[in-house]
């Protein structure tokens, strides 16, 4: 058994192949315009783009733990690469939305395979006291990935085309499928996997492909005013009730749920959803933020994130150093980083229109700290308590939650800001009238404003009340985002008590299998 080179040629294939699945969740929209203008289709359509590998990316991190076990996992990993780098070929090369929109569902089969596939592959190939060394690096391409997408995207539309989006990807591709035949072995212990259960299949695809869907959709359809989204509502339903009694109801799952009976496993997946709830509404809000209220291009609004996400980078490995020496529970670790969160929340509920980008960068630098000391204290305790066989499929599990909390996040915070942004427009609002006199100055102001541009009275003051409805929307639009920052903060807040369920017998981390590298 050698572990030198070797377990860091791991270490690179797997980060490179998480990227890979990461990055492209989030750098396709920034390109969207762009798309649409070159392919000559609607917003509604080219939305498809990011729904279609969501979905297909959901359906697949659900089976990823199955189809390891199923194909081997070398064989499913590499045939997930190969499979999500042809369709990037194609992808780049589509002519149309509609074949645009098929590429990125089989992008998506792919993706949805290299995440968790890849975090198991480090937890059974490394041993126990480097194994949080490993997560740390892995944690990278989880964290920083969807960080760094809208920076990459917004470079490349602005320099480049859109098609170079998805051809970047064909390189990375091509270097992780020959290193993962070169270096990653079969583990010594196998999962037992059933046969093919197509009744569950067809129930995963209606329950957890429909759920994507529809939190990804229902704010563009207006939710439950929607035919369309009240059918993919029954649809979804029916699905994960059947999904969940069929697999509870077999000998050999798809994805075994019975691992929730052990708390702590169950706790630790809670706490994916939590992760990435605030991680995606977070890098959400963001970019909208600075793009729509300060003005700022997709390149300036990645640059703005990129000191956070070096910093998340950066933390990693020295949490994962720390825990290695084991002074304290990983659950102190991520207690802080859920506080420093919520510090980071806090500090942006209270922007204003004066915000620059030195505004933004000690927030981020705190929210990167925050999520270094989350995410690696998550995932040793989260599986601590799972057989080497059973990491797969906790993988499997675990992310997937993960990837629903994002899209809750992104669609939950889509809702709330549009609804919000109506609330205080229309007390905004109520204080512009002819009674106020603070708000007949400004109208006057502003109607000077136009008559020294030459305008005549009527079309000066029908200007003034344009101008005058644009600031109150604007200044609506600004107190929203520093509400939804605070909605965010508080929520992180609450789950610090929640940590104590973590208390109990000795936390360690997962039990692994022999190395694979002999």
């Amino acid at each position: 058994m050698k572990l030198g080179f070797d377990k860091w040629v791991v270490v690179i294939t797997v980060t490179v192949a998480a990227l890979l699945q990461t990055i492209d969740s989030s750098i396709v929209n920034v390109t969207l315009n762009q798309m649409m203008g070159n392919l000559g289709t609607s917003l509604g359509d080219i939305s498809w783009v990011v729904t279609g590998y969501a979905a297909a990316s959901a359906v697949m991190i659900t089976m990823s733990g199955w189809l390891s076990a199923k194909l081997g996992r070398r064989n499913y990993f590499a045939a997930s690469i190969i499979f999500f780098t042809i369709a990037s070929v194609f992808c780049g090369m589509s002519t149309n939305v509609w074949e645009l929109v098929f590429f990125r569902v089989v992008q998506g089969i792919g993706g949805g395979g290299l995440l968790t596939t890849a975090q198991s592959i480090l937890i059974q190939t490394f041993p126990k006291e480097d194994l949080g060394i490993a997560n740390a690096i892995f944690g990278v391409g989880v964290i920083i990935g969807p960080s760094i997408g809208p920076t990459l995207g917004g470079y490349i539309t602005d320099n480049l085309s859109w098609n170079w989006v998805f051809y970047i990807n064909i390189p990375f591709g091509i270097a992780a499928t020959v290193l993962t035949y070169a270096y990653i072995r079969e583990p010594a212990e196998k999962m037992e996997a059933g046969g093919l259960d197509w009744l569950a299949l067809i129930l995963l695809v209606m329950g957890i492909g429909g759920l994507q869907i529809i939190l990804e959709k229902g704010e563009e359809k207006d939710w439950f005013d929607s035919r369309f989204i009240v059918g993919m509502s029954i649809a979804a339903a029916v699905g994960l009730i059947g999904f969940i009694w069929r697999q509870l109801a077999v000998k050999l799952p798809i994805l075994d749920l019975r691992l929730l009976r052990q708390r702590r496993f169950a706790v630790g997946t809670l706490f994916n959803f939590i992760l990435g709830f605030g991680l995606f509404a977070s890098v959400f809000i963001i970019p909208v933020f600075c793009q729509t209220i300060l003005g700022y291009t997709a390149s300036q609004t990645g640059l703005l994130l990129m000191p956070g996400s070096i910093m998340t980078g950066l933390m990693m490995p020295v949490v994962g150093g720390l825990m290695r020496k084991n002074v304290i529970s990983p659950i102190w670790y991520a207690a802080i980083g859920f506080l420093l969160f919520f510090g980071f929340c806090f500090d942006l509920s209270h922007i204003g229109l004066a915000a620059g980008p030195d505004y933004f960068f000690w927030p981020l630098i705190i929210r990167g700290i925050g999520m270094g000391m989350i995410f690696i204290p998550l995932t040793t305790v989260t599986l601590s308590d799972l057989k080497s066989v059973e990491i797969p499929q906790g993988s499997a599990l675990s992310g997937m939650i993960r990837q629903l909390g994002g899209t809750f996040g992104t669609a939950i915070m889509t809702t709330y800001i549009t609804t919000r942004t109506m609330f205080h427009s229309s007390r905004l609002g109520d204080n512009v009238s002819i009674y106020n006199p603070l708000s007949t100055d400004r109208i006057r102001q502003y109607t000077n404003l136009f008559l020294s541009k030459g305008d005549a009275l009527v079309t000066a003051t029908s200007k003034a009340y344009r101008l005058m409805q644009g600031t109150v929307m604007k200044q609506a639009l600004v107190m929203t985002y520093a509400d939804a920052f605070l909605v965010i903060g508080a929520f992180f807040l609450l789950c610090v008590p929640l940590l104590l369920l973590f208390i109990g017998k000795k936390i360690e981390a997962p039990a692994h299998t022999e190395m694979a590298m002999e």
